[in-house]
């Protein structure tokens, strides 16, 4: 139906007859001569009308916005006060000679141009509308570039694309599964997968050597700027590899889609272990974009006459610590700190308390003092002394702290320092990716047990023996792959030795009969023959998420559920009619509605 993209003409066009299909983008009417910038995935092309073609003048007349049209026309040079520099297309133009409606159109439900600001719930509604939008189609162009270059490099390195199972059985997280019912299995359900995680080992264990895949995945969770109920995932495993072989070809797999899609330079990645960047940062996927960190002064303060570090310093699981805003005197006003103050209650914290640091030679109490503080009456001056020193304090600077239980304080000032980077334009550049490294095998449970800190295939830097006689304080071959505070990826070198997997399960209170009946299947695998073996995968929306600069995952799924996991454009979930349910075994049971208090 057409010889060319609108998008795609240029001067070497010039007098060449076309055929082009697509969307009336928008008409004018110029004193007897009507254009038609017309639309299409490549981008737009304007169409002159005149009425010597009378009949295909008054069909161009008749148009309206998102009418679909196909235009045969002859490509001509604009003069030169008509040329458009911020089009593509802007030094040439169609002079129409003919004209099909293919098909007519509604006023869409919003404008479609680049500069609306409808809300997002509108735009999901009408997704196949917002899709129209060059800005949406740009970067689901760009997301088809990134997959391409991914493709491309693990195909050239021997990497094979295999599918693994969508439909499987639940894992030890079944909270988070969405589950499948089964028709032909009275009672019995399948869930879609978190992770390919189990089989690509298999595919290891197989002798396959090398897999890939751009792998849909499954998570029942909560939602937020960067998750989504289901999400697409860059898999790669590997057999006989180390943990720094793994590392070095992702990370040459990145580099080159930066620069091959961007053209963007990465500089070389620092390897930072998962203790420094909790404790400098707060936080194991640091923003080094932000010159901010994170400063202990617990011990400067366990005897201080101040429950509200007294009680934190001399608490095993207590920290206190800094973080410094050079010039924040002058920047951040009484009202500011107030809203961080708030800010920082959202992650638990009591409290935030600051010293203004006047002049720093002036520490002494009296109305001279050169601290500014509620809380500088309740330091000894030597403290306070300690705490200019430690933190590098200089005149005019500010001083925030939290003290609290550690993983309270981590995350309060993880996330005050990334917003303090925000409001006051700290970032340095614009690219800061690093690998963090040596994570701990386990975290607290919170009753009292162990959980995986990233999944019970990870295997542990330590013997079997160590492992049981002290768990907690164990580390896992592990590393994380973070750009921008955002982590794109991550993976480890997997538990090859049953026996070194069966340790791990006990750790984790799963005992024999619970392993066979979840993991028989990889327990029977890896003790035939299974070789050692690694990955790492890609979270392939954030990657097009920080590539196109954009705010939420959702402006880079073609179509994203909401923030509460449902389709409003589908209605998605939908009520299923109770004969199907009947199909298979299942009956609802409706929770009762309390009624509205008076």
């Amino acid at each position: 139906m057409r010889t060319n993209y609108c998008g795609a003409l240029r001067t070497e066009n010039i007098d060449e007859t076309v055929t082009l299909c697509g969307w009336v983008d928008r008409r004018r009417d110029h004193g007897g001569v009507i254009f038609i910038d017309l639309r299409d995935r490549d981008g737009i092309v304007q169409v002159v009308f005149d009425p010597d073609t009378k009949e295909h003048f008054e069909a161009a007349d008749s148009v309206r916005t998102e009418y679909v049209l196909q235009i045969t026309g002859k490509v001509r040079a604009r003069d030169g006060a008509a040329i458009n520099k911020d089009m593509l297309t802007g030094e040439i133009e169609i002079l129409g000679k003919e004209l099909v409606v293919l098909n007519k159109a509604e006023t869409p439900p919003f404008p479609l141009d680049s500069h609306n600001s409808v809300g997002e719930d509108i735009r999901l509604k009408y997704r196949f509308m917002d899709l129209r939008r060059t800005e949406m189609q740009d970067k689901l162009r760009l997301r088809s570039r990134i997959t391409k270059s991914i493709r491309n490099f693990l195909d050239d390195k021997g990497f094979l694309d295999i599918e693994t199972p969508i439909l499987t059985r639940e894992t030890p997280e079944g909270a988070r599964d969405y589950l499948v019912p089964s028709r032909t299995h009275e009672g019995k359900f399948f869930a879609l997968p978190q992770s390919p995680q189990l089989f690509k080992q298999l595919l290891m264990v197989a002798g396959m050597d090398k897999y890939y895949q751009i792998a849909r995945c499954f998570r029942d969770e909560d939602l937020r700027a960067d998750r989504q109920p289901e999400f697409t995932q860059i898999d790669i495993e590997a057999s006989f590899i180390s943990e720094d072989e793994i590392m070095n070809v992702t990370e040459e797999m990145m580099r080159g889609l930066f620069k091959e899609v961007l053209d963007v330079e990465w500089p070389e990645l620092p390897r930072m272990t998962y203790e420094e960047a909790v404790r400098r940062f707060g936080i194991d996927r640091p923003d080094l974009r932000n010159p901010l960190e994170l400063v202990d002064i617990k011990d400067l303060l366990t005897d201080v006459d101040f429950k509200v570090f007294s009680g934190p310093a001399n608490d095993p699981k207590g920290r206190i610590a800094a973080i410094k805003v050079p010039g924040g005197n002058a920047k951040l006003t009484r009202k500011q700190i107030d809203g961080y103050t708030k800010f920082v209650s959202i992650y638990g914290a009591k409290g935030l308390a600051y010293i203004k640091v006047n002049d720093k030679d002036k520490i002494e109490d009296g109305d001279d003092c050169g601290l500014q503080s509620p809380i500088v009456k309740f330091l000894p001056v030597e403290a306070r002394r300690e705490i200019l020193s430690r933190v590098g304090a200089e005149n005019g600077d500010l001083i925030f702290f939290g003290a609290d239980k550690a993983k309270i304080v981590n995350e309060s000032l993880a996330a005050l320092r990334v917003k303090l980077g925000e409001d006051l334009d700290l970032l340095t550049c614009k690219w800061a990716p690093l690998w963090v490294v040596d994570f701990p095998m386990f975290e607290d449970d919170g009753k009292g047990g162990l959980t995986p800190l990233h999944h019970p295939f990870t295997t542990p830097s330590c013997s079997a023996e160590e492992l049981k006689a002290a768990p907690e304080e164990a580390l896992s071959v592990a590393y994380d792959m973070v750009l921008n505070g955002t982590e794109l990826g991550g993976g480890s070198i997997r538990i090859h030795d049953q026996e070194m997997q069966k340790t791990v399960f006990e750790v984790l209170g799963i005992g024999e009969e619970e392993q066979q009946e979840k993991f028989g299947f990889l327990l029977d695998a890896l003790k035939f023959g299974a070789p050692p073996h690694g990955g790492l995968a890609f979270g392939l929306d954030r990657i097009v998420m920080l590539m196109t600069g954009s705010a939420s995952i959702r402006d880079v799924i073609a179509f994203p559920k909401t923030q509460s996991a449902g389709c409003v454009m589908t209605d998605a979930p939908g009520v299923v009619k109770t004969e199907h349910l009947s199909e298979l075994n299942i009956r609802l049971k409706i929770k009762e509605k309390k009624p509205a208090a008076e």
